[in-house]
């Protein structure tokens, strides 16, 4: 006889560990990016709507298909699907995707912790320069980072649902968005901020065109962790007086509070560091953005506060990023240890133990790709460019694997496990839900619009990544 499945202890539990799973990198720093090469003020109206009519009901899908079934998603598809190996195979992708998105996720989270020991060092200076990255990437230490690492994240898992993700999530995050609050009042001190204030907030609507609305659906369904099978596994751990819709909603007000704020802090910095600076000349990568271009914004900050006090504001910005990482890796990794405990029987121990090792062989050849082992750092080709192995990793299971497990989702939810059920799982917790608005648009844009428009991102991400082609050309 198996174990009683764990549950979060309280809906706010539920609620912040949700939220620290959407909100990561992608949110601190990834968001403020493509608003600044998108138009701003114009690419977050479009994301805010994005958000709300497009996203939203997608969350609250895989909530409801983990609350009914008690699993992760190999289970919940076996479970609702009648045992249909058609509809297995999404289950395991939803497995798969997050295991593998841990991987390049491990790394970055590796980098961060690296360049918060060398700000605390006194290095902030060195940090700053052009090329430091580059070797950096392939200094010797990040092992012994990535063992550290590592042992954050099982710390918190070991200990469970609710004394490790519920228990770090309630530190974490309100912590993060403490730091976040400080951080903005800070930066809005600085000479010409207001001029990136202004461009972020005052949309041009002019400036809407197919690419900054493509860029921000994107954004939207990335930065809320939809498709990795996270909401699915954590829907597991809520009990049946929770209201999904109601917390689905204070979720995604979360993450899109996150993203808001950090795009208060970095845009601005952005305009105090460069006046004249031209925001869509920014790299595209979020990650160049973090560890070559903000130390520098940092550095300049010595001639108003000091080198020490330049390091403290540097420090605060990293811990920040990195609370972040760690709350979305423990989410994500939960997804494939939900797996092994629940299908394959292991004591959760051993699934985190497996998994750890299994990831981080993998982590490590990731880590060793930008410089150290001349086959993972030209792993494929493809689009006319070498990859190494840790591009090869974002490319197949971040950019593109999610919004094919989107699509897979929607279809199931209104075609086999239908939406009369949805509705009638929806309704536990809530009592006006039948019959309301929320359901008819719920049911109805699952159904039709959403798997079109998200199923048009997959196949526009597989052109553009693997074949430097646009669908819609652009």
């Amino acid at each position: 006889m198996s174990a009683p499945r764990e549950q979060f202890s309280s809906r706010i539990g539920f609620i912040l560990a949700a939220a620290g799973s959407a909100v990561g990198i992608g949110n601190l720093v990834g968001f403020p990016v493509n608003a600044a090469k998108n138009g701003g003020g114009a690419f977050l109206l479009m994301y805010a709507l994005f958000v709300f009519f497009i996203c939203l009901p997608v969350m609250i899908a895989e909530m409801a298909i983990g609350r009914k079934t008690q699993k992760e998603p190999v289970g919940a598809y076996k479970s609702l699907s009648g045992g249909s190996r058609g509809w297995g195979v999404a289950g395991i992708l939803g497995v798969l995707t997050p295991f593998m998105i841990a991987v390049f996720y491990m790394v970055i989270t590796v980098w961060i912790f690296g360049y918060i020991a060398l700000i605390l060092s006194g290095n902030l200076d060195l940090l700053a320069t052009g090329d430091y990255f580059t070797g950096f990437v392939q200094s010797e230490y990040l092992f012994v980072a990535l063992l550290a690492v590592a042992a954050i994240v099982y710390f918190i898992l070991v200990a469970g649902v609710k004394d490790g993700i519920e228990k770090a999530a309630k530190i974490l995050m309100p912590s993060l968005f403490f730091m976040l609050v400080l951080m903005v009042i800070y930066v809005l001190t600085l000479e010409n901020a207001m001029a990136g204030v202004k461009f972020f907030l005052i949309p041009d609507i002019s400036k809407l065109t197919p690419s900054i609305i493509n860029s921000a659906l994107s954004q939207a369904f990335f930065s809320l962790s939809l498709g990795m099978g996270i909401l699915i596994t954590y829907g597991s751990y809520i009990d049946n007086k929770t209201d999904i819709v109601g917390s689905a909603k204070f979720v995604a007000i979360t993450d899109t509070a996150v993203a808001f704020t950090a795009g208060l802090m970095i845009l601005p910095a952005i305009f105090s560091f460069d006046p004249n600076i031209d925001p869509e000349q920014l790299s595209n990568s979020g990650v160049a953005l973090i560890f070559t271009f903000l130390p520098k914004i940092f550095l300049a900050l010595q001639v108003s506060i000091g080198y020490v006090g330049a390091s403290a504001i540097a420090v605060c910005f990293f811990l920040l990023v990195f609370f972040a990482a760690i709350t979305s890796l423990v989410s994500i990794i939960e997804v494939p240890v939900s797996y092994l405990v629940t299908e394959k029987k292991y004591n959760r121990k051993k699934a985190l133990t497996f998994l750890l090792m299994s990831a981080g062989i993998l982590t490590v050849f990731a880590l060793v790709s930008y410089g150290m082992v001349d086959f993972f750092s030209n792993f494929m080709n493809y689009a006319g460019q070498n990859k190494p192995f840790f591009d090869v990793v974002v490319d197949i299971f971040y950019d593109t694997i999610l919004p094919l497990n989107g699509f897979l989702l929607c279809v199931f939810v209104s075609y086999r496990w239908k939406k009369h059920n949805l509705s009638d799982e929806l309704a536990i917790g809530n009592d006006n839900y039948k019959g309301s608005w929320a359901e008819k648009y719920i049911n109805f844009s699952l159904g039709t619009f959403i798997p079109v428009i998200v199923l048009g991102i997959f196949l526009n991400t597989v052109a553009q990544k693997f074949f430097a082609y646009s669908l819609f050309g652009f």
